[in-house]
């Protein structure tokens, strides 16, 4: 008889991984699925197997959310030194790429994730008494959900992959790749099943925190998918998935998967979130600071955050604005953080008034001095970081300085939910009503003068209104990792990282925009004696304050805040060139995959 045992012993099967495990004889276990899945605590104990699979060791926890979404036009490595890590960044990962050709990977953690909750979602449908009892219907919505999330963030990896919707038998071991419509399609009708089972935030135990599935961010998920499933990538060539096909950049032939059988139902789900779900927008600074302090709480602007362990994944180890030294943040002399942030032209891409920015691009980072005293020191010009993660504010739960932090990356917030909205409404011809959802961002971004931001988004027309929602998404989520995804959809990608080589080249030169920019930036320390006040980063700051001291180079020597060549090496590292960013969006399947998938897998897309 098969158990529940089955949900952890085969976990570890990938979509196309091999197993000795017999699949068709009995396991000792002491609970039967039947058992399992009509008692409400033992199945939701299942779904917590479930969300286990996002902190496996090189899994979402050290591969997939350390290097997916960079590089974009707002977001890059710090470092330029060749490498197999700048490689997966620069559009040249290879099947081979060490950081990602491991076992249990991120490839096979996500499939192993898909096969407990394809056991779940079985178990419930059978035993869970779903029809009457509304507790066990939303575990079934949350596992429909969560395979979303799950398949999501293959999509958004791989492309193209198989599509594996119930658990693995002993006759479908092995599966080749799907064309990725079929697999949209199948997430998005799980969604609509879904959301009448859930709950909005707060609406029950479980929905109290934004590490469980409610209602709001379902609705949110089926307008991101529909998105993604409607807009532009690059495919296999029609009924060559899975073969080698090196394909193209084209939108969907699935009538079904068309924006205008999408969009109508997507913009339903967003106006109910943006009616109903009782979230809003919340004071930028506090928003992070509240992310840093994992504070999980439902019921403000984060709708999903991924539930990591306070002892489990590595966010602000990768991307905090970074400590160099030991300091009173990190327990550890090694450096911490760093590794990527924004673009040195993103910090001009914000008006002055905007309290984003700020937050958002900061430009230098955390050492301690000789005196003993723990400061925040001036970068050079080609090296900022996401001011989002800072391991000062980590206070509730510190951090110690080892492999993992505790934090909990979001996967969605309200803000979203409301770009979103503005996109597909002003698609539909809902101009007023679009301005009305990014009015809401942009007064939150200039919660100072909010006449400004209102005049801004008053003066728009139908002809650059996706414009400014290319714009302002790159304001809003800059380190949030959603910009390659958007720039994919809108077939973009090569344009925007085009445009940012050349704006890199611009800020180095001081031409076009950056005219005015002063060549040199001075800076001082407020009573503190810690944090940091810099000068001549704005145009027009050519007048330093008194006794302020001047920006050096390594050798102590006053020099140029931006150099030429250091902005050269950035943006040559954005991607190689003899690379087509757009044919290689995707990461391909790793060798160890491929191995594991005794010739049912092969790499399209020209790898």
């Amino acid at each position: 008889m098969k158990t529940i045992f089955r949900i952890f012993a085969l976990g570890a099967l990938a979509a196309a991984s091999v197993s000795c495990i017999d699949l068709t004889s009995p396991t000792k276990s002491s609970f039967d699925e039947s058992v399992v899945f009509a008692n409400y605590d033992l199945a939701e104990n299942s779904i917590y197997g479930v969300y286990t699979a996002f902190g496996t060791q090189n899994g979402h926890r050290g591969r997939y959310l350390c290097y997916y979404g960079i590089n974009t036009d707002i977001e890059a490595y710090t470092s330029t030194t060749a490498g197999v890590k700048l490689d997966i960044a620069a559009y040249d990962c290879t099947p081979g790429n060490a950081q990602l050709s491991i076992e249990k990977g991120p490839f096979a953690s996500l499939y192993e994730g898909i096969e407990r909750v394809n056991l779940c979602i079985q178990g419930l449908r059978t035993y869970g008494n779903v029809n009457a009892d509304e507790n066990m219907r939303y575990l079934l919505g949350e596992a429909l959900v969560l395979r979303a999330v799950l398949y999501a963030d293959l999509l958004k990896a791989y492309g193209e992959v198989p599509a594996r919707f119930e658990p693995v038998s002993a006759d479908k071991i092995y599966l080749n790749k799907s064309d990725k419509d079929i697999i949209y399609k199948q997430l998005l009708g799980d969604i609509e099943e879904a959301i009448p089972y859930l709950p909005w935030p707060n609406g029950n135990a479980a929905t109290q925190s934004t590490g469980r599935i409610s209602k709001a961010f379902a609705e949110g998920l089926y307008a991101r998918l529909a998105l993604a499933a409607s807009g532009s990538s690059w495919r296999p060539d029609e009924g060559q998935v899975g073969t080698g096909n090196p394909g193209s950049k084209r939108e969907t032939n699935d009538p079904a998967l068309k924006a205008n059988v999408l969009y109508p139902k997507a913009l339903e789900y967003l106006r109910d979130c943006i009616k109903n779900s009782g979230l809003k927008l919340v004071d930028f600074e506090k928003l992070w600071q509240d992310f840093n302090n994992m504070d999980m709480t439902a019921g403000g602007e984060v709708l999903f955050a991924y539930p990591f362990a306070d002892g489990r994944g590595r966010w602000n180890y990768t991307f905090a604005v970074a400590n160099t030294t030991r300091t009173k943040w990190i327990g550890t002399a090694d450096k911490r953080g760093g590794d990527a942030g924004p673009l040195p032209t993103v910090y001009y891409m914000y008006d002055e008034g905007d309290v984003r920015r700020d937050i958002s691009c900061v430009p230098f980072h955390w050492e301690r001095g000789l005196d003993g005293v723990d400061r925040e020191v001036l970068n050079g010009g080609s090296t900022w970081y996401f001011g989002k993660y800072r391991f000062e504010w980590m206070t509730k739960v510190p951090y110690t300085g080892g492999n993992d932090d505790g934090i909990k990356p979001i996967y969605m917030r309200y803000a979203d939910v409301l770009l979103m909205a503005a996109e597909i409404a002003a698609n539909l011809g809902y101009l007023p009503e679009a301005k009305g959802y990014l009015k809401q961002v942009r007064e939150r971004a200039f919660p100072n003068d909010i006449a400004v931001a209102d005049a801004y988004v008053d003066a728009l027309g139908e002809g650059d209104f996706f414009d400014a929602i290319v714009k302002e998404r790159a304001l809003e989520f800059v380190g949030e990792m959603l910009r390659k995804g958007d720039l994919i959809r809108w077939g973009i990608l090569k344009e925007k990282l085009d445009e940012a080589k050349a704006d890199l080249a611009a800020l180095g030169e001081k031409s076009g925009k950056y005219a005015g920019i002063p060549d040199y930036v001075y800076y001082t320390y407020a009573a503190d004696d810690c944090t940091i006040r810099w000068y001549g980063l704005n145009k027009g700051e050519s007048d330093p304050p008194a006794d302020w001291e001047i920006y050096t180079n390594s050798e102590g020597e006053a020099s140029k805040y931006y150099s030429v060549s250091g902005l050269e090496k950035k943006a040559a590292t954005l991607y190689k060139d003899e690379v087509n960013p757009e044919q290689h969006m995707w990461w391909p399947i790793s060798t160890f995959d491929l191995t594991n998938a005794v010739g049912y897998i092969v790499n399209d897309y020209g790898y």
